[in-house]
């Protein structure tokens, strides 16, 4: 992975006990450096237990700030900040139509259906299968099986459950999708890494107006895998 040094794999040893203690001093730090501001989101944070969707080798390293490797093409699991970083732009509410573009280990997919609630819909889809039944076996067996799982080009969206309150694309795109933008409901946000994989990207949140414009802004420089699919980069 380029950019960051992956910890070895090893068997795990912490206790759950101990992966609290983690789970709350990570909340600490997020919030001491400014990734995390709400409380609905520390609240979800505190809730998911983000180990539960690491694999067995890298389990001790969940609450560690880098990317870890899980079953899939190039797939992982993003840094613990990055949820916070992404979710916080979009001001992702109770109620809200999320969708989620790249699964992975289904976290973030988990971190949302927490803070959208029942009343809130959480979509994701994922383009690799290995990566799909990860994530779909992680969010099942950690008790989120409301949350809609799609094998498919996450690129293009999903129509059936469009228009979304918020969409998150977690890979590098060379530009926003055109059907992720048209399945944004007016007044939605959308945030993406836009950029060539391997290099540093720039993060965007898109802001859908009326009249079919859209505000566009920078908000950090992150380092994403590269968006597959119809308008993800080319293989």
């Amino acid at each position: 992975m380029v950019g960051w040094i992956v910890p070895p794999p090893r068997l795990p040893v912490k206790t759950r006990e101990e992966f609290s203690a983690e789970r709350r001093e990570k909340v600490r730090w997020l919030i001491e450096r400014g990734f995390l501001k709400s409380p609905k989101m520390a609240e979800a944070i505190l809730k998911v237990p983000r180990e539960e969707f690491v694999p067995m080798m890298y389990r001790d390293y969940a609450y560690q700030e880098v990317p870890l490797p899980i079953p899939g093409t190039s797939a992982t699991i993003s840094c613990p900040h990055s949820y916070p970083l992404f979710y916080e732009a979009l001001e992702l509410e109770w109620g809200n139509r999320f969708l989620e573009v790249g699964s992975g280990s289904g976290y973030g997919a988990a971190l949302a259906a927490e803070m959208v609630g029942k009343e809130g819909k959480v979509v994701t889809i994922e383009i690799d299968e290995e990566t799909h039944r990860f994530a779909q076996r992680n969010l099942t067996e950690a008790g989120y099986g409301d949350v809609l799982l799609i094998l498919g080009d996450g690129s293009l969206g999903y129509r059936p459950e469009a228009p979304y309150d918020r969409i998150c694309i977690t890979a590098a795109c060379p530009k926003i999708p055109d059907p992720l933008v048209e399945q944004l409901r007016e007044g939605g946000r959308l945030i993406a890494p836009i950029g060539r994989p391997q290099s540093p990207q720039d993060l965007v949140l898109l802001e859908k107006l009326g009249g079919g414009n859209v505000r566009v802004k920078s908000i950090e420089t992150v380092l994403y895998v590269a968006l597959r699919g119809r308008y993800g980069w080319p293989v």
